[in-house]
């Protein structure tokens, strides 16, 4: 999971944000062991991410606080947020259109526990 540690966002990425006015800052870091603590929630973009995220937990106590990004989404079935990376740019289009969406029912949410 540490593969893009300090990696910018991919050029590709950063232009399609940009074109919807969301500016694409910053570098990846590693989930650290003790981000279960520090976070209400750890998201998973993938299954694969999500079973690393499950095995990096130091106790089962906050396994419930890994989640599939996608849970959130309302408008679109995904499972998984797919990797863009090897395709086109309607790649990273569907991605975007999937983070709006699921960013959305996550705000939701965030609402929804603090009443």
């Amino acid at each position: 999971m540490d593969a893009h540690q300090g990696n910018p966002p991919d050029p590709r990425m950063s232009d399609a944000g940009k074109r919807r006015g969301l500016p694409m800052t910053g570098s990846a870091r590693g989930v650290q062991a003790e981000d279960f603590h520090k976070f209400d929630l750890i998201l998973a973009m993938d299954q694969s991410n999500f079973d690393d995220l499950k095995r990096l937990a130091p106790d089962t106590s906050v396994l419930c606080k890994v989640r599939m990004f996608c849970e959130f989404c309302s408008n679109f079935e995904a499972k998984e947020v797919p990797d863009p990376y090897y395709g086109g740019l309607e790649g990273f289009e569907k991605v975007l259109d999937l983070l709006e969406d699921g960013c959305r029912g996550l705000l939701e949410e965030i609402r929804r526990r603090q009443n």
